[in-house]
């Protein structure tokens, strides 16, 4: 089985997996130039694999939480391939990717606090235990937070792209993973949808974006 899997909550991340294992990868340090650089690391994937878009069997997209304009270039590229070769998209929280990525070897009463950045001087946050079958099962909902108020609770790790700036006020040190790991991704994706899980695509944002549309002028009357 041969998955794309991509995820643009941070960086850009791009992977053909195989079966469970990457056979080709790609990412981009960027977070300003997603709707730019994600096709043609896509493209270049595909070329390192020997594969064509109609040789995938699925595709799996993280759904955030993330700023709006970089998880939505993810999110509509990873639809609109789909749509085109004819194969299911799968969803996954990239929270949970991170998660699943830093509890796969941890003992059974670990915690990972995972903390990515929302910008605006805040971060995304969310608290995850393991599960059986290397899953992992959300211990309090997600939530956009101040770095000084981010709470540890029972958690034993701290990982995530924003763990530093969390990291002297939970008290833990910042540990890897820093960014998805797309066969992770795909993994959990392609094992939950084989369960009868649900795996959607709808964007996490957690909040307004930064742009909206004008309200309404005022009526003038006279």
């Amino acid at each position: 089985m041969l998955v794309l899997a991509l995820d643009t909550s941070a960086d850009i991340a791009v992977a053909l997996v195989r079966d469970g294992a990457a056979v080709a990868a790609r990412s981009a340090h960027e977070q300003r130039r997603h709707a730019e650089l994600l096709s043609p690391l896509i493209a270049e994937a595909l070329a390192e694999a020997g594969a064509r878009p109609r040789d995938l069997d699925a595709i799996a997209v993280g759904t955030g939480p993330a700023p709006f304009t970089g998880l939505r270039a993810g999110l509509v590229t990873a639809r609109s391939l789909a749509l085109a070769v004819g194969v299911p998209v799968h969803g996954v929280g990239s929270l949970e990717v991170l998660a699943a990525q830093s509890l796969a070897d941890a003992s059974v009463d670990a915690e990972a606090l995972v903390v990515s950045d929302a910008r605006r001087k805040e971060v995304y946050v969310g608290r995850f235990r393991a599960a059986p079958g290397n899953e992992v099962e959300a211990v309090e909902p997600l939530a956009v937070l101040h770095p000084a108020d981010v709470s540890r609770g029972g958690a034993t790790l701290l990982v995530g792209p924003a763990a530093v700036a969390v990291a002297d006020v939970v008290g833990l040190p910042a540990s890897p993973p820093h960014s998805v790991d797309p066969a992770v991704l795909a993994r959990l994706a392609v094992d939950r949808a084989a369960r009868g899980v649900a795996v959607p695509t709808e964007p996490l944002y957690l909040r307004r974006p930064d742009a909206a549309p004008p309200g309404a002028g005022k009526r003038v009357t006279g």
